[in-house]
């Protein structure tokens, strides 16, 4: 098999028009793989197999069935072997930056630890000169922003264009990630705009791409309970619509854990392949379980790792035509995710550098990591460390060396 960034050594950079999804062709390279032995004995795991590479996808009563495999690791080894077909050993990520640009918010949503009232005393709102100098002594390492936060009740589009047209201004080098859908809904209707021209604007003033946050599980009897008052199934599908149809790259998450059902969660993953099959415009899916402490929502329960590990494999398995699948570190923290990286992730975010929602919800994920804590995790899973850009659309592979953390050129 010929790795579709064959050839390139460290510090050498690929650019390629087709890299987003792997091998074109990852179908045809599955059915000359190798087959597991827990997979080729399994009859639900081999039908889902063959209709991976005779019908292009599994059915929604197939990812039921598969879920409810007792043999966890034959789920884990067929995620992988669908995972390689596509991206061989390599694995991604990016130096990014997170900044939580104020947690005080209009909506009070019971999962959440981060929201607080204006009044509270751990209130706070992220200026722009404060969000300056926070990439500043960071700006000739990071290749990406990640900027999300509560529902400002006086803010409007104007905020995010004087932030958004300021960073450009300065950092023209560094790829702005921000605002949910939730967010960009309240944008617009603070505005009194259209969700199309509050998108437009933004994209005019410097925004890059859309993180996925917000959708948490897609049933709105699930939102009704948990996160009432947020954007509906329906919105959070619309508004990713119409950025793609922008140009607008966007991410999807799901949160799970919560009160929703496994019917649910495969509900979800088929109203984002819809989507996906209509728009060509998710990059990357991050499936994260929802964390506990210090929320309004006693009566959920914390995923173990085995069902976080399962609900990354049956991701992988039943989003066919969304690309990558993250390990997202800061919520399931390292060990869990070096696991999702042979369990059918390819990706596991980047440096953050700076995280608040997760850790207020109670990740103890270490923020301090540097490029070479992240190849270096990588490495031990017997796998190619690949840092990229924001779009994957530019590559270095990164080899381990304990003895420096590397200062990379940004990735334009």
């Amino acid at each position: 098999m010929v790795e579709f960034l064959a050839g390139i050594v460290k510090g050498t950079l690929l650019e390629t028009n087709a890299p987003l999804g792997g091998h074109e062709d990852w179908r045809g390279i599955l059915q000359s793989m190798e087959i597991p032995t827990s997979v080729s004995t399994n009859p639900v795991l081999s039908e889902a197999l063959n209709s991976l590479i005779h019908d292009g996808r599994i059915s929604r009563e197939q990812a039921l069935q598969v879920y409810g495999q007792p043999d966890i690791n034959a789920i884990f080894a067929l995620a992988n072997l669908v995972k390689r077909s596509r991206f061989d050993n390599q694995i991604f990520f990016n130096q990014n930056l997170h900044i939580n640009t104020t947690n005080i918010c209009v909506l009070a949503c019971r999962f959440c630890a981060f929201r607080k009232g204006p009044r509270h005393s751990d209130a706070y709102e992220v200026s722009v000169e404060e969000y300056l100098h926070r990439i500043e002594p960071l700006s000739d390492k990071i290749d990406e922003v990640h900027s999300v936060g509560g529902l400002h009740p006086t803010w409007t589009i104007e905020h995010y264009q004087k932030l958004y047209s300021s960073t450009k201004k300065i950092y023209p080098q560094i790829h702005i990630k921000s605002l949910t859908a939730v967010e960009i809904k309240h944008l617009a209707k603070r505005s009194n705009i259209s969700v199309k021209e509050t998108l437009s604007k933004l994209q005019t003033a410097g925004l890059d791409s859309i993180p996925g946050g917000g959708a948490e599980i897609l049933v709105d009897r699930i939102r009704d309970r948990i996160c009432r008052g947020k954007e509906t199934s329906k919105e959070y599908l619309d508004i990713h619509r119409e950025a793609h149809k922008l140009g607008i790259p966007t991410n999807c998450t799901m949160l799970f854990g919560t009160i929703e059902s496994i019917e649910d969660r495969i509900t979800h993953l088929e109203l984002l392949r819809e989507l996906q099959d209509e728009t060509n415009g998710f990059q990357c899916f991050v499936p994260y379980p929802f964390l506990p402490d210090f929320t309004r929502l006693p009566e959920a329960q914390l995923a173990t790792s085995n069902e976080i590990l399962r609900t990354i494999a049956i991701s992988r398995l039943m989003l066919d035509n969304i690309p990558h699948i993250k390990a997202y570190r800061m919520n399931i923290g390292d060990s869990v995710a070096q696991m999702a990286l042979v369990s059918g992730a390819d990706d596991i975010d980047g440096t953050v550098g700076h995280e608040e929602i997760m850790h207020a919800a109670g990740s103890t994920t270490p923020l301090d990591s540097q490029v070479n804590d992240l190849v270096q995790l990588i490495e031990d899973t017997n796998q190619l460390s690949v840092r990229r850009n924001s779009i994957y659309s530019k590559f270095e592979v990164i080899y381990p060396n304990k003895d420096e953390n590397y200062a990379l050129p940004v990735l334009n």
